[in-house]
């Protein structure tokens, strides 16, 4: 009997010594690996802490915070990934929004008479905004921003060219 129980103490003992001589990974050569998986998402986080790898930050999809998952959990070493990420699906981008002619008609028309003694320019509606555009002398440039200035009819852009 006191054999039986030296050879098993012997046994446990030999098993425990086996065990413990077992290579054990760092923490830090898991986070260099996990780092390396996770680079993809520049949003993502990954910490190792005592074999486990703390997953965070977030995925524009999850299907790509499964991948991450799945690519930490084959790491050698690691026991468990604890999945503290969020998906945030980008959102389809809203449709186009048409806008109304921002000057009123109104506006426009007086502009329009203000200009009407020189022909080469032309008041249109650009982006939103009353826009002169043509070919005018350097006296004609002045006496068309005297005569809409007067109107005060706000922001108005000179595009016309000066000769």
């Amino acid at each position: 009997m006191k054999k039986t129980i030296a050879m098993s103490a012997l046994a446990l003992a030999v098993s425990f010594g086996s065990i413990s001589c077992k290579k054990k990974v760092s923490d830090a050569d898991l986070q260099t690996q996990a780092t390396t998986i996770v680079t993809a998402n520049p949003s993502a986080t990954v910490e190792v802490k005592e074999g486990v790898a703390h997953l965070g930050g977030t995925f524009a999809s999850q299907a790509e915070k499964d991948a991450a998952i799945k690519s930490l959990k084959e790491i050698k070493g690691v026991k468990d990934v604890h999945d503290m990420a969020k998906v945030e699906e980008m959102a389809p981008p809203p449709p186009p929004v048409e806008t109304a002619m921002a000057v009123d008609p109104m506006v426009q028309q007086k502009v329009q008479d203000a200009v009407k003694d020189f022909p080469t320019v032309k008041v249109e509606v650009v982006n939103g905004e009353l826009t002169l555009t043509g070919n005018v002398s350097s006296a004609q440039a002045r006496k068309i921003k005297e005569s809409v200035d007067a109107l005060k009819v706000g922001k108005v852009n000179y595009n016309y060219t000066v000769k």
